[in-house]
């Protein structure tokens, strides 16, 4: 994927898996991707917050986007999160990316003591200026506690010819969604759902170009998708009425939730979170394979959804 390749439809952000002692699970990883690609997503995103890329040392990250790669073998791409607090780390993880096979990289803001603007953008134009893959922009303020204003957004995809997509997690995202569409009169580059699906339709209502994000059922969003693209509105509505439980549920604070879905789903060996991350309460697993049975009755969730 280069830089005038769209990212759009359904990217997935992968957990990374963890054995008992938290080493990284390298079998289940690569089972993960595989099964995305199998079941018809655009991509995969790996090294997400919600990837735990923050509790990784690099000669993981190398793994982990090598696996990553040889498993998706050119059938799908692969987005890797490179965000850092320091611009030049940054620089140097999304090199690190790009020459390890990466299609594309995902870059966050860094947080300062003072918010400025002027050097967010430039955090973005350095780290553009030394790769040749596209940045998908991901604007999160629940992790990154920086809040980039439209304006700001809107300069960047007009000055940074490298910014391909935007991620949009602000809340609200619908308003923002719109306002960052409406405003992208000279560039028009995709603008994609996270926040685990939370306002999945009210974005795609406004223009959302689709999903990179982790709910573990992805088949759900990408049938939401193609319902919305081919104008059936309540189609997609209902889907999305069906699966929200779910969604809510699985969108706690927390990465535990979504990594037993993934192990009940038959991708994982364990859902251990790496330290200082929680891990699954007895009781929330049991409360979640409630809605799971609630939601999908009688449904063997470790093969793909037929929806």
């Amino acid at each position: 994927m280069r830089a005038d390749v769209s990212l759009k439809g359904v990217f997935p952000i992968l957990v990374t898996p963890f054995d008992e002692m938290e080493n990284v699970d390298l079998e289940s990883f690569v089972r993960v991707v595989r099964f995305m690609a199998e079941i018809g997503v655009d991509g995969v995103t790996i090294l997400g917050v919600l990837g735990e890329s923050n509790r990784m040392v690099d000669s993981e990250r190398e793994e982990l986007i090598m696996a990553a790669v040889a498993a998706a073998d050119g059938r799908i791409p692969v987005v890797v999160g490179t965000s850092h607090k320091g611009t030049e780390a940054t620089r140097y993880l999304s090199l690190m990316a790009e020459s390890l096979g990466a299609s594309a990289v995902m870059v966050t803001p860094s947080k300062e003591a003072v918010p400025n603007e002027e050097r967010t953008f430039e955090y973005f134009r350095k780290v553009a200026e030394g790769i040749t893959i596209p940045i998908v922009l991901q604007d999160h303020p629940g992790s990154t506690e920086v809040h980039m204003s439209a304006p700001l957004i809107l300069r960047m995809v007009n000055e940074i010819p490298r910014i391909a997509c935007i991620k949009q997690e602000a809340p609200p995202t619908p308003a923002k969604i719109a306002a960052l569409i409406g405003g992208m009169k000279e560039r028009r580059v995709p603008v994609l759902t996270g926040l685990g699906a939370l306002y999945g339709m009210f974005d795609l209502e406004c223009g959302s170009d689709g999903y990179m994000t982790g709910f573990a059922f992805p088949e759900v969003l990408i049938a939401m998708v193609a319902a919305v693209r081919a104008r059936r509105m309540e189609d997609a509505w209902e889907l999305y009425r069906r699966f929200l439980p779910l969604i809510v549920f699985e969108q706690q604070p927390g990465i535990a939730i979504r990594k037993e879905i993934y192990r009940l789903r038959g991708l994982l060996l364990s859902n251990r979170v790496r330290h200082p991350g929680a891990q699954l309460v007895a009781s929330a697993g049991e409360q979640l394979r409630s809605v799971i049975t609630r939601v999908l009755p009688g449904v063997d969730i470790t093969k793909p959804l037929a929806l």
